[in-house]
């Protein structure tokens, strides 16, 4: 068992340290990880989204209790984060939202959806596509909306729902779920050589992405922070999926298999928005870089723990 785990979680965890390593040595710059970086977010990824969203099973995948099993406990991650960040570390209100957005996002894509069919089988990801395609839109409206109702520099309800608005609709992930959910409800098919080229763009994806993710975390350190970065640490790495297996399984009754791919995706460690929203707000940036790098190094050993409780 132990053996068939590290088989799933090393190989995921090698790209990065791969990345890692080749920054480090000065092969790689920090312009050519961003570039990497920016490819595999602005065209691979989306490609991976758009073809994912374009064949799912609509009506068999997007079932009620695995959505609630999985947003219920990212939201209460993510109000039990704020009030401890405030009443532990004594942080102000939109300081503590900043935090928390950590406890809220999950790397769900870039390590969620290689260690998910690594354990369970690409068959299985079904389940990470259906929660993947209101992901980014669920935590960002909520950490907007949370944001701009506790920060003392309130912005008009009009600028607010122009930030969100900005945020979902100009983000290239948005895009292509949004054009996979186009082509998925009228039934068009693309030409063959175009599905091809976006075939083989949509296959670089996640390789490209996990040696990238390696550069840019070397760019963080934990610093004076971290304290906080552990509390938001737990919270992403053990709350959060905790609280989707217990909702999942007694109050939902989601399927074993289903419930697997969810709460694994929810124990990933949270990935780089959770410092872009921490910029867009100029709040909590040293929490959230540290949060970042300490739980992605945890997340090795953790996602380990998780595989080895859920069963493969």
């Amino acid at each position: 068992m132990i053996a068939q785990i590290i088989d799933i979680v090393a190989p995921v965890f090698l790209l990065i340290a791969l990345g890692a390593a080749a920054v480090k040595l000065g092969w790689f710059t920090d312009t050519a990880i961003d570039g990497m970086m920016g490819f595999a977010l602005k065209f691979a990824a989306p490609c991976l989204l758009f073809l994912s969203v374009a064949r799912l099973d609509i009506g068999q995948v997007f079932q009620w209790p695995l959505m609630l099993s999985f947003y219920l406990g990212a939201s209460a991650s993510f109000f039990m984060a704020i009030f401890l960040a405030m009443k532990l570390f004594k942080r102000r209100p939109g300081e503590a939202v900043a935090m928390a957005f950590g406890a809220l996002f999950s790397n769900a894509l870039l390590l969620g959806l290689p260690i998910s069919e690594r354990a369970y089988g690409a068959q299985s990801l079904d389940t990470n596509i259906a929660l993947l395609s209101v992901h980014a839109p669920f935590a960002y409206l909520l950490g907007i909306t949370t944001m701009e109702l506790v920060r003392r520099d309130k912005q008009s309800v009009l600028t607010t729902a122009r930030i969100i608005g900005v945020t979902m609709f100009r983000n290239p992930l948005m895009i292509g779920i949004g054009l996979g959910f186009v082509v998925n409800f009228s039934g068009w098919a693309l030409p063959a050589p175009l599905l091809s080229s976006v075939e083989m763009i949509a296959q670089t994806t996640l390789p490209v992405a996990l040696f990238a993710i390696g550069g840019v975390l070397t760019r963080y350190s934990l610093g004076a922070s971290l304290g906080q970065a552990g509390m938001i640490t737990t919270f992403s790495l053990f709350v959060h999926p905790l609280l989707v297996y217990l909702l999942a399984n007694y109050a939902f009754s989601v399927a074993p298999q289903v419930m697997r791919n969810a709460v694994l995706m929810a124990a990933m460690a949270p990935g780089v928005n959770a410092f872009v929203f921490a910029t867009m707000y100029g709040r909590a940036k040293g929490v959230a870089a540290s949060t970042i790098l300490l739980a992605t190094s945890a997340s090795v050993f953790t996602a380990s723990g998780w595989i080895w409780f859920l069963g493969t």
